[in-house]
This record gives C-alpha cells, sequence and structure tokens, in this order.
C-alpha cells in the first residue's frame, strides 16, 4: 500500500522552513528531468543529451564524508550549472528564483524570510505564492516529523 503524506493544516509563517520536494515530481506525474533540462549550462547541455535516465555518481558528504550514490543529472544540476553567473537575476520570475535558490544552495531548508534576503523580493509575496493551496516546482514547507 502506498502511503499517503498529509501535510500540517497549520498555516506557514515567514519562519516556516521550505525545500524542494523531489517526490512531489514523482507524485504529480511529473518528469523533472525534461522541466530541469533547460537550467542547465551550455555545456552540460551537450553531456547529458546522451545520458541514460537515472545515471548515478559517487558523491561525498563534506559533512560526514559518507559517500553515497546520487543522480548525476540532479548533482551536476546543484554542484556546477547552479553556481553560475546568470542563473538567478532580479528578472527571474518568483516561483523559478525560488526553485533556482533552492538548487543553487542544494536543496538546503531555508525560511521565507532567509529566501526574501537571498532574493531581494518581499517576503510575504513569497509567503502568499508558497503557502497557497496550489503546490509550485515542488516548493513545500519541510515536514518535521518532531513536530507531528
Amino acid at each position: 500500500m502506498t502511503e499517503v503524506r498529509r501535510f500540517s493544516l497549520v498555516k506557514p509563517t515567514l519562519q516556516t522552513k521550505y525545500h524542494i520536494d523531489f517526490n512531489w515530481w514523482s507524485q504529480s506525474d511529473q518528469d523533472w528531468r525534461v522541466s530541469l533540462r533547460g537550467l542547465l549550462c551550455p555545456e552540460h547541455r551537450l553531456v547529458f543529451a546522451y545520458s541514460q535516465e537515472g545515471d548515478l555518481v559517487d558523491w561525498v558528504d563534506p559533512e560526514t564524508a559518507e559517500i553515497q550514490q546520487v543522480d548525476g543529472f540532479q548533482h551536476v544540476l546543484i554542484t556546477h550549472c547552479a553556481k553560475e553567473k546568470g542563473f538567478i537575476t532580479e528578472r527571474t520570475a518568483l516561483v523559478d528564483a525560488v526553485f533556482r535558490l533552492f538548487l543553487a544552495n542544494g536543496n538546503t531548508p531555508m525560511t521565507v524570510a532567509e529566501m526574501a534576503d537571498r532574493l531581494g523580493r518581499s517576503p510575504d509575496i513569497i509567503l502568499r505564492t508558497l503557502s497557497g493551496a496550489r503546490v509550485y516546482r515542488g516548493l513545500r514547507p519541510v515536514m518535521d516529523s518532531a513536530s507531528s
């Protein structure tokens, strides 16, 4: 039986932490690779034009030194392409800017206030956008098992 994750009905605040929920992409029948291919830098667009779905690479966690196998496409997007100049600009649409910010920071959870500070955008508008009924690009509050 498939486990259904229910999200809290507690209204998010400026201190609510968000992240990209990559499970949302699969649950929403979205092919995240197709959606994210346009975010690759020109060099990696060529590299991944011929790669196999789900190619794994070894990644060393910088904090624990633990070696994990991660998706190569996602890894290069986060560790290289998202760090390129112009990945996020003041003209990037709000949802896209927030999404790209999470890619650029390795999908480390951030509060709405932190996002607003990093993007130079209104925290109230970010909060209203992300806390509505619609989920944009898998941007969801972090589910903290300690608080449920």
